[in-house]
């Protein structure tokens, strides 16, 4: 079946690629949050394809995964707890 135009429009066709608003979305943040977690270290760099910026999906799968657990927080950590 060949694929149509209007289904590559909607994104019908998996990405590796994302920009960057997608990466959030597929993470599950605000926009703005990738900038901080690529600046701290949370979450992939991402790639240069020509005048495009992109995060590999796969990259953000595994550092998806190494975030820590909400399990794994301990609570006397919190600095509002007195």
């Amino acid at each position: 079946m060949p694929v149509r135009t209007a289904d590559l429009r909607l994104g019908a066709i998996p990405r590796r690629g994302l920009n960057r608003v997608d990466s959030a979305v597929y993470i599950g943040v605000s926009p703005t949050k990738p900038d901080e977690m690529v600046k701290d270290g949370r979450m992939p760099k991402p790639k240069r394809v020509d005048n495009h910026t992109l995060w590999d999906i796969r990259a953000l799968d595994v550092a998806f995964d190494a975030l820590p657990d909400d399990a794994d927080r301990n609570p006397w950590d919190d600095d509002d707890i007195e």
